[in-house]
């Protein structure tokens, strides 16, 4: 029988009468990466934030780790949605003593954390100045705080040169073997293919697919045809 961390029961999340989320059902399998992919505005962020609590869901369950999501829950949750909140003026050790003192945790957390992500060796420079990739691994480094059996990502290399979405790739992929699950959304097929064991492709709102990724598949074929099928499913709702 395969283990859960997370599963989603037909959650549904609506703003006035428009359903960003419909009726999706997720299964992660504990210490894997599952990738959501989805064009832009398909309701990949809307799902994560459903399940970090961010948004309250219309209808529908949270089912973590054998039990209903409680905010309880977020104590075992890491999260990155959207771009990194960092104190610019901040060096990066800085920045998560802030996170620390608020987690109550000890200072000795954050050069765990920053051996994790690569990141002891920036001493006094300050976040500002930080390239796009260090910032996300900051970001990063941060939602690790609090040894999260579930880490949430939401389009993690966007805006990423091809080192920073290498090292960043690598570093995502070192997480199951460290016990933490790993959830992330994006557009980018090709990099959720070299990075996850599971995908899920949500548009519309929709989830029409979700198994192990298949080495071999055409995962642009099976993407246009979910999109398409699931443009059609809308359509024919209305």
């Amino acid at each position: 029988m395969e283990s859960y961390l997370l599963q989603t029961e037909n959650l549904c999340k609506k703003f006035g009468g428009q359903c960003a989320v419909n009726n999706i059902s997720l299964a992660l399998k504990r210490n894997s990466i599952y990738g959501l992919l989805g064009p832009n505005g398909a309701g990949k962020s809307t799902t994560l934030k459903l399940i970090t609590g961010l948004l309250h869901p219309t209808s529908g369950k949270i089912i973590y780790d054998g039990h209903s999501w409680s905010r309880k829950d977020l104590k075992d949750i890491g999260s990155l949605i959207e771009s990194p909140a960092l104190y610019g003026n901040l060096t990066a050790v800085e920045n998560l003593k802030v996170h620390t003192k608020l987690l109550h945790l000890p200072d000795s957390r954050i050069q765990e954390v920053l051996e994790i992500v690569d990141m002891q060796t920036t001493g006094k420079k300050r976040s500002a100045q930080f390239s796009m990739g260090m910032k996300q691994r900051l970001g990063i480094a941060i939602a690790l705080l609090n040894h999260p059996k579930l880490l949430i990502l939401d389009e993690p290399t966007n805006g990423l040169d091809p080192l920073g979405i290498q090292e960043l790739r690598e570093l995502i992929r070192s997480f199951p073997t460290k016990g933490i699950t790993v959830i992330l959304s994006s557009h980018i097929l090709s990099e959720v293919e070299q990075i996850a064991d599971h995908i899920g492709i949500i548009s519309n709102g929709i989830l029409g697919y979700q198994d192990k990724i298949q080495h071999g598949d055409d995962l642009e074929e099976l993407f246009m045809k979910v999109v398409v099928g699931n443009k059609k499913e809308v359509k024919d709702y209305d």
